[in-house]
């Protein structure tokens, strides 16, 4: 793995200062003036820059990761050491690494492992396929297949198939460079093909992504005679459809056939699905007959009190339980109803079940009674608490303000993590709203065990991370309208390794 750049002088650290801040430039051809032959010539040529392009990015990468080594992960058997999951793609790195090169090429976690592998396959175990792009005479999309059917493979057979088919990898399709480079890895391994099929067994999986227009994809990874054998019955039980006279789109009929042989509504042996209905009500829309006073002020000159400014009145919640039963929304069975009440810009100021809702509309000011149409806020931001463990209203209202794990890119629901410290309890954070924010375990055990990782909670509920390398992404709460900008932040020193928080690790 390559290793740290070696100390430089200020005159060299100016110069490379100077290169990146100047604007990137690429020499372009006047293509009004470029005959065919010349266009298809130029393309060609911009194929190959784009692959010298991907090589320096990939010898960028390697370079970061050599500046992550697993010294300072947790090490096994210490508290919060990783027990599951894939650790690093580049070995000897940290397995915190793909997350900060998430936050520096702003994409998901997975796309940027997946630049980690190619990038140790290609710079660090098959050189020559790396130099070739390097030089533009292989694209990288190719060179991506090599890294793809060689990457796990042993040295001696990428040392026997790479010096054969790398002369002739830019002349072949992609289809027949894969079919060749497999062929020839299992002439140089009996034993390739097999353990090929039994890691893409071990990467099986079922995903769900929203493509828009109110739909999603569905999509199973398994093997190919299991999907061939559903296949065949949705599209049996399609067919059937079409055949009783639905004149729907096949595809749709195959759709439908393969939610109710999954969902299976007709089998009532299974548990009954659970339902968690969440009603976000903004505060400006709710217009009580008795709304609270200007400015705050009630009869007899009395300033009442207020959320961020913002009073929460018994009115208030009259009115959302009036419009709650005239759209019919109501607890499902076995279920829970939660509403989270939001400012003008979208702010969460308060979160309350139905339950409460009810309670507190009829019970009203504690000040001005039941009836009283005051100004006064009865229902707000939980209170801190002593200690480390937030209490119930707390995980409520953060569950409703944040809804995912707020790290940058990530959409783990609320329901599946912690309620983390962003200045840690055993350095003076305290337990309140303002200091908290939903973390899934991952990113709870980075922001805690990762070195010189930066996180900052502004009071609307914004939150800003900054990679040790100085790269800032801000995360915002669904629904927050007012956009606040965060220039980058510096990386801070490296500290000494923070005490282990209490549970859950």
């Amino acid at each position: 793995m390559t290793t740290a750049a070696p100390p430089r002088s200020a005159v060299e650290g100016a110069l490379v200062g100077w290169l990146q801040e100047q604007r990137p430039t690429v020499p372009r051809l006047p293509v009004g003036l470029l005959s065919p032959a010349e266009k298809a010539a130029e393309l060609q040529r911009v194929q190959a820059r784009r692959a010298m392009d991907s090589a320096y990015e990939a010898e960028l990468v390697m370079a970061l990761a050599g500046d992550r080594p697993d010294t300072d992960d947790p090490p096994p058997g210490h508290p919060g050491a990783r027990r599951r999951g894939p650790g690093s793609p580049v070995p000897g790195a940290s397995e915190f690494l793909p997350q900060e090169l998430a936050l520096v090429l702003n994409c998901s976690p997975t796309f940027a492992a997946g630049v980690l592998s190619d990038s140790y396959a290609l710079v660090e175990r098959m050189p020559a396929v790396w130099a070739a792009c390097g030089e533009g005479r292989l694209d990288w999309f190719r060179a991506r297949v090599f890294a793809d059917v060689l990457g796990h493979a042993s040295d001696e057979v990428v040392g026997v198939v790479v010096p054969a088919l790398l002369p002739v990898a830019a002349r072949l399709s992609s289809g027949r460079l894969r079919r060749r480079l497999v062929a020839a890895a299992v002439a140089a391994d009996e034993e390739f093909a097999e353990r090929r099929r039994i890691e893409a067994e071990a990467r099986a999986d079922v995903r769900v992504r929203p493509i828009g227009d109110g739909m999603s994809a569905l999509t199973s990874e398994l093997p190919a005679p299991v999907a061939a054998a559903m296949w065949s019955t949705i599209d049996q039980a399609a067919q059937l459809a079409r055949t009783g006279g639905d004149d729907r789109p096949i595809g749709v009929l195959r759709a439908e056939a393969h939610a109710a042989l999954v969902l299976r509504p007709w089998d009532t042996s299974r548990p009954a699905v659970t339902g968690h209905v969440t009603v976000v009500a903004p505060l400006p829309a709710l217009h009580p007959a008795a709304g609270p006073p200007r400015d705050g002020v009630v009869a007899g000159g009395e300033l009442g009190p207020s959320v961020d400014g913002t009073p929460i009145t018994a009115g208030h919640l009259r009115e959302l339980l009036a419009q709650l039963g005239a759209l019919g929304v109501r607890t499902p069975d076995g279920g829970s109803l939660a509403v989270a009440v939001v400012d003008e810009d979208g702010a969460v100021l308060a979160a309350v079940s139905a339950a409460e809702l009810r309670r507190l509309a009829v019970r009203g000011c504690r000040r001005h009674g039941g009836e009283a149409a005051c100004g006064c806020s009865i229902v707000g931001r939980p209170m801190p608490v002593d200690g480390h463990d937030p209490s119930a209203a707390q995980e409520r209202f953060l569950r409703l303000r944040d809804r995912t794990c707020r790290h940058p890119g990530c959409s783990q629901p609320a329901g599946r993590t912690d309620a983390d410290h962003v200045l840690p309890y055993d350095c003076g954070g305290r337990t309140g709203c303002e200091n908290l924010c939903c973390l899934c375990r991952t990113h709870h055990r980075l922001k805690t065990f990762a070195r010189d990782w930066r996180f900052e909670l502004l009071p609307d509920g914004t939150l800003s991370v900054t990679t040790p390398s100085g790269i800032t992404r801000t995360t915002r709460p669904p629904g927050l309208r007012d956009l606040t900008d965060q220039p980058a932040l510096p990386p801070p020193p490296r500290p000494p390794r923070r005490p282990v928080d209490p549970p859950p690790f």
